[in-house]
């Protein structure tokens, strides 16, 4: 039944923390917070824009690193420093005319929880906490930050046969 579900995917929400980065943040001497993430994650997120996907990233978390990383990708849709994921997630879906059975959505704790619910297709990567998992539909066995992202875009790009690119070039990582 995922396999389905998955042929139908038109749009990608991410949530960043623990999804995109392993949730680790370094706080520096000079008062900024530090991420880190994975370049094949990147690459995915990538090419899905390149391939016609929504794809967007909603997160509590903020900082212009954040902001530039997402822009480098070409993401259509970044919101950062937000606290109501649902109120935005609307904002979304009438902006886009989207069908919620073809969102997926990746979270990975609590404030994913009310989002996902209302998703067609929710998912977490393998360290998300049990009660994220208990509703997915997809749980990545890679952790977050460690290619759980780029894991259920290549499913789905695969399942719709969109994956694979002959003009890949070094800088598809937006680095």
């Amino acid at each position: 039944m995922l396999l389905e579900e998955l042929k139908g995917v038109n749009t990608f929400i991410f949530d960043v923390d623990g999804v995109l980065t392993d949730g680790s943040i370094l706080a520096s001497d000079s008062g900024e917070f530090l991420r880190s993430f994975n370049i094949k994650d990147g690459y995915a997120l990538q090419l899905a824009v390149k391939r016609g996907y929504l794809v967007c990233v909603i997160s509590g978390g903020k900082g212009s690193a954040m902001q530039k990383r997402f822009e480098a990708l070409s993401l259509q849709e970044i919101f950062l420093n937000v606290s109501d994921k649902v109120k935005v997630y609307e904002t979304l879906l009438a902006k886009y005319n989207l069908n919620s059975k073809k969102v997926l959505y990746m979270g990975d704790d609590v404030p994913d929880l009310k989002i996902m619910a209302m998703v067609g297709i929710p998912t977490c990567p393998a360290d998300a906490v049990a009660d994220v998992k208990a509703i997915s539909t997809y749980i990545s066995p890679f952790d977050g930050g460690k290619t759980a992202v780029r894991d259920i875009i290549e499913k789905v790009m695969r399942i719709q046969q969109t994956w694979f690119d002959e003009n890949a070039i070094a800088s598809d990582s937006g680095i």
